[in-house]
């Protein structure tokens, strides 16, 4: 990778489900409508990441915390736990703008049999629409569920982080369009600095549910490209709580594997030499 590596900090806290990044990111990318109806459990009318949606935008309502009714404002926006369903106080709504993770160890890029999926020099993961061949390798390699092959049409398409428009010098049509600054793209060591800062911010003013999830280089999966403020476990939002890369034991596969052949091979070679020594007798 010739430049810095970037990426995404989306803050959940600040998100208030306005949808933004995800018309912006169909618009600039021309991604297919697939989407019209309402899931009737909540606004979500996209429900979960895939071929044709490439931002997902969950609105999730669940009781407040220890019976909170309101959470005090906090420099840089108020938290998304100050939106009340209802007129009670009783519940809230955590709503988080999904992406690709752009995984440092991808498993996606491991099974890849043509290349379709490489690195790009921004340390993103992108897949080439006229190389992929529509094997489907990819979707079950992700352990996020991320990537999708579209109906009628077979190849796999995710995120991109609008390659095009880093290369232009732009940041991403999400990021870009987003009113509160819950999605912010910049140098991924740059970003994980303020993440920090931002969940101690949150602490110091009452939220201690806040934390951080795919930040962690030693995680799983060597750290997303893209990470998350979140305000509840990660399995609340749909996300694995310990993800992995799911080709983390092909190497050790292929070394038993390839001890296995060989000697299943000294097995026939000693075969045949009992054998030729007999018939010399």
């Amino acid at each position: 990778m010739s430049e810095e590596r970037v990426g995404f900090f989306t803050d959940t806290s600040v998100c208030i489900g306005c949808k933004a990044c995800e018309v912006a990111c169909k618009e600039w990318n021309a991604i297919p409508e697939d989407g019209l109806s309402l899931s009737a459990m909540s606004y979500d009318n996209t429900q979960a990441l895939g071929a044709s949606t490439w931002r997902h935008v969950a609105f999730i309502e669940q009781p407040r915390p220890d019976g909170r009714t309101r959470l005090p404002v906090v420099e840089g926006g108020a938290t998304a736990q100050e939106t009340a369903v209802g007129g009670d106080g009783e519940l809230r709504w955590l709503m988080s703008s999904d992406v690709c993770k752009h995984c440092t160890h991808a498993a996606c890029l491991d099974v890849c049999p043509t290349g379709s999926l490489f690195r790009t020099e921004f340390g993103t993961v992108v897949v080439q629409e006229d190389i992929c061949n529509g094997c489907g390798y990819c979707v079950p390699a992700c352990p996020y569920g991320v990537i999708e092959q579209r109906p009628h049409d077979g190849r796999a398409f995710k995120c991109t982080m609008c390659y095009d428009r880093l290369g232009a010098g732009q940041e991403p049509a999400c990021a870009k369009a987003c009113p509160t600054e819950s999605i912010q793209f910049g140098p991924l060591d740059e970003l994980r600095e303020r993440a920090a800062l931002r969940v101690d911010q949150l602490h110091e003013a009452g939220v201690p549910e806040a934390r951080l999830y795919g930040h962690d280089p030693d995680d799983g999966v060597g750290g997303d490209g893209a990470f998350f403020l979140l305000l509840d476990e990660p399995e609340v939002y749909g996300l694995p709580p310990d993800p992995v890369v799911t080709t983390r034991d092909l190497p050790a596969m292929w070394k038993h594997a390839g001890a296995a052949a060989l000697t299943l091979l000294g097995g026939v070679a000693a075969c045949f030499v009992a054998t030729a020594g007999r018939g010399r007798r």
